[in-house]
């Protein structure tokens, strides 16, 4: 794997270099195959025939998935009603398993919206390693959740299959690192894809922007396809 897509694959806090730089231009005219690839067999989607789904695979430990947060989410915001976006939190290994069942407690609980910035805050504020059942089960009391709702919900067949579809969905799209977006399951980028098409000496910051205008280009050839 491409060093600077390596970046992106661990939980780390290394980050790239921070000079000065215009947004990229790869980015505006991004290539099949380095700034974005397109799936060899198109995955189903349930965002309806006018509308595009896009899908962020992330990582509450991920420290680019937390600082791509919120860059993404005034993206999402500026999409409106034209895609229909969700969130899958990868799976890795027991010590992250905690941290995945939160996020689809929070997502059965309807919660989401109110406590997903606070859990990523949580870990990379606050330095909570949220590696146990009850570090997150007192965390989520100190949030304000009611704990034994949570602890429910946490233990369910429901939160259980969604871990599975989770692990599905991962292997169905190839993800190989995060954070890693597909839209309209056809197409993936990343802010990892764009570094290897950048001519370096880009910021994080910079290769967020530029994923984000590659994903402005995926939605717009995703909308055209489907007139």
């Amino acid at each position: 794997m491409h060093a600077l897509r390596r970046l992106f694959c661990t939980a780390t806090l290394l980050g790239l270099a921070s000079l000065a730089a215009p947004v990229l231009a790869s980015s505006a005219a991004p290539k099949d195959g380095v700034e974005y690839k397109t799936l060899p067999s198109p995955q189903p989607t349930d965002a309806g025939p006018r509308k595009i789904e896009v899908i962020e695979f992330f990582a509450y430990y991920c420290p680019h998935c937390y600082a791509f947060e919120p860059l993404l989410a005034e993206w999402v915001r500026k999409q409106g009603d034209a895609i229909v976006f969700k969130r899958v939190h990868v799976p890795r290994d027991a010590g992250v398993l905690p941290q995945q069942r939160l996020f689809y407690t929070l997502e059965s609980l309807g919660l989401l919206e109110q406590y997903h910035a606070k859990a990523f805050a949580a870990m990379h504020v606050e330095r909570l390693r949220l590696a146990s059942d009850e570090q997150v089960f007192d965390w989520a009391a100190r949030a304000g959740i009611d704990r034994a709702r949570f602890i429910e919900t946490y233990r369910s067949f429901g939160v259980q299959a969604k871990l599975r579809r989770a692990a599905t969905l991962m292997q169905d799209y190839g993800v190989t690192h995060w954070p890693m977006l597909a839209v309209d399951g056809r197409f993936l980028t990343s802010p990892g894809m764009v570094a290897e098409g950048a001519e370096g000496g880009q910021s994080e910051t910079q290769l967020f922007q530029g994923t984000l205008q590659v994903m402005d280009q995926l939605v717009a050839k995703a909308k055209a396809g489907k007139q």
